[in-house]
């Protein structure tokens, strides 16, 4: 959104631009009615009298034509000179506007930590931007285009404006201490620079990619890449699962649709649980008794994956635990565990 002195400055410029016309309109009927100047004439004498440019008088001047030639001139060095400084005011006073929003922009983003970087704000982009603000997770966006910069500013969203391929866009957006990056540009070649950058200035960053053929899925994951995502062909999976197995897909869906409050999994590191130093199991936790929310996944302390985990399962160090529930049962288990959602 604008500054209001932007805004003001604006106006200032409408009202000179008006003056102006003003001032042309009255110098060419000026020395049409009273010096009998022809209209074309008029206008060339009107002009070359307010730029001041010292051309030669077309037609001899009489006494009433050489006071209002003065008078013309006078009023020309006013408002040309109003009109010119509004505008030079205007310029300086809009890149130092500028400036300071990005400088302000870059601090919030030098505060961020464990923040999610979005390369690229396309149709993919803006889809893991909405996810995320759904979950309330920080995320800086880099982008290169300029209109997308202006509504990002409207929107109030932290960006960095630049290309995400140099390692300074990179660092600018805290890449350093970021714990995830997303790069989500259209061409693969790009997303594979990308990849590698921020693998070599952080090599402990988990970085999810966009491609768009298939041959650069082992590219990317050679690159760096943790997850590479190709959405055509998840597209067209999803697709062809409606057909075959409609109702499990469109439940599948709706535990993930996101909103006010309406968070139905959630994935939670055992530490927030319980005391590890005595370590327990999924049926100590007891879950479902204390909150409703039901243990549908584990992930070890290796990143190894097991779906419906079994109740004697030791939660040790390192590992979390997927759960699944209605909203008000996942808020219930983040109320009585002091798990705190990030925003």
């Amino acid at each position: 959104m604008d500054n209001p002195l932007l805004r003001l400055y604006r106006s200032k410029i409408y009202t000179a631009i008006m003056m102006l016309v003003l001032l042309m309109v009255m110098g060419v009927l000026g020395y049409r009615f009273i010096s009998s100047y022809p209209w074309i004439d008029a206008v060339y004498f009107t002009v070359i009298t307010i730029t001041t440019v010292g051309f030669e008088v077309p037609y001899p001047l009489d006494t009433e034509s050489k006071i209002f030639t003065i008078c013309l001139i006078l009023a020309s060095v006013v408002i040309v000179g109003y009109a010119i400084s509004i505008i030079t005011e205007y310029i300086l006073s809009r890149n130092n506007f500028e400036d300071i929003k990005q400088r302000k922009m870059q601090k919030e983003i030098e505060a961020m930590s464990n923040h999610i970087i979005i390369c690229g704000f396309g149709r993919n982009g803006k889809q893991a931007a909405k996810k995320l603000q759904d979950y309330g997770k920080p995320y800086v966006i880099i982008e290169r285009d300029k209109d997308i910069i202006e509504r990002l500013q409207e929107d109030g969203l932290a960006y960095v404006f630049g290309d995400a391929n140099e390692d300074e866009t990179l660092i600018q957006a805290g890449i350093e201490r970021a714990s995830t990056l997303i790069t989500a540009l259209p061409s693969d070649a790009d997303n594979l620079f990308v990849v590698l950058s921020a693998r070599q200035i952080n090599n402990e960053l988990c970085i999810i990619s966009r491609a768009s053929q298939e041959t650069s899925y082992n590219k990317l994951k050679l690159a760096g890449a943790n997850n590479v995502i190709l959405p055509d062909k998840i597209g067209g999976d999803h697709m062809a699962s409606l057909v075959v197995i409609p109702d499990l897909v469109e439940f599948i869906d709706n535990l993930g649709i996101v909103g006010e409050r309406n968070i139905n999994i959630e994935e939670i590191k055992v530490e927030l649980l319980y005391d590890i130093t005595h370590i327990k199991t999924i049926r100590d936790l007891d879950l479902r008794k204390k909150t409703g929310c039901t243990v549908i996944g584990f992930k070890d302390e290796n990143g190894e994956y097991i779906v419906n985990p079994e109740a004697d399962t030791r939660l040790v160090s390192g590992s979390k635990i997927i759960v699944l529930g209605r909203p008000e049962q996942i808020e219930r288990l983040n109320s009585k565990y002091n798990i705190e959602q990030e925003g």
